[in-house]
């Protein structure tokens, strides 16, 4: 008997280990398909991993959209930046290829320190634009892609003809917009004095 009731133990503890691996294992592939926004890409070639390391870049200017309730940092690659301090684009001059910007847009929240401040809250989207001048000829040079935030699942996704505001969701998603700054190369964003 004593022998029936160590074998039912020694099953019931491999069962528990083995359900708490299958667990375990289901919950890290969920955070890990969560966390990997880099394997996004928007139609006409545009991805995600292409901006690897935009939480880094130098910051180009902050903007602020009462319209959309939202708050920005617009930051740019190193190429990027090296054509604003030439003088690109007030000098008449295109960005190179490889230029970079990425905008990060969130929800505003009241600082709960200062309560006069309004700081970034629930992230809301990313806007990414890469010069490439071959890849993009119809669009200006320029290649453009958002991906909208879904808090509550921890991911992202391209944007849609359904977000506020709509968002095209391939690589000429910005081009329409960006056509009243053709004379500066597409480029919407002043590089603030420092």
């Amino acid at each position: 008997m004593s022998e029936q009731i160590n074998r039912d133990r020694r099953f019931f503890k491999a069962g528990a280990i083995a359900s708490a691996a299958i667990v375990l294992a289901a919950l890290g592939g969920i955070a890990i398909a969560q966390q990997d926004k880099y394997a996004l890409k928007v139609p006409g070639g545009l991805a995600f991993s292409e901006f690897r390391g935009y939480e880094g870049w130098q910051v180009v200017a902050t903007s602020q959209s009462p319209g959309l309730k939202l708050v920005a940092v617009i930051l740019a690659n190193p190429e990027m930046i090296e054509a604003y301090q030439s003088g690109i684009p007030g000098n008449g001059k295109p960005f190179p290829d490889g230029a970079k910007m990425a905008k990060i847009h969130w929800s505003p929240k009241m600082n709960q320190y200062f309560p006069d401040t309004t700081v970034p809250g629930t992230l809301h989207d990313v806007d990414l634009m890469v010069k490439d001048s071959k890849r993009f000829a119809d669009s200006g040079g320029w290649g453009w892609a958002v991906f909208k935030y879904d808090a509550a699942a921890g991911t992202f996704a391209p944007g849609t003809e359904a977000d506020k505001p709509p968002q095209g969701n391939d690589a000429r998603c910005g081009f329409a917009c960006h056509t009243v700054v053709q004379s500066r190369d597409y480029v919407f964003t002043e590089y603030g004095k420092r």
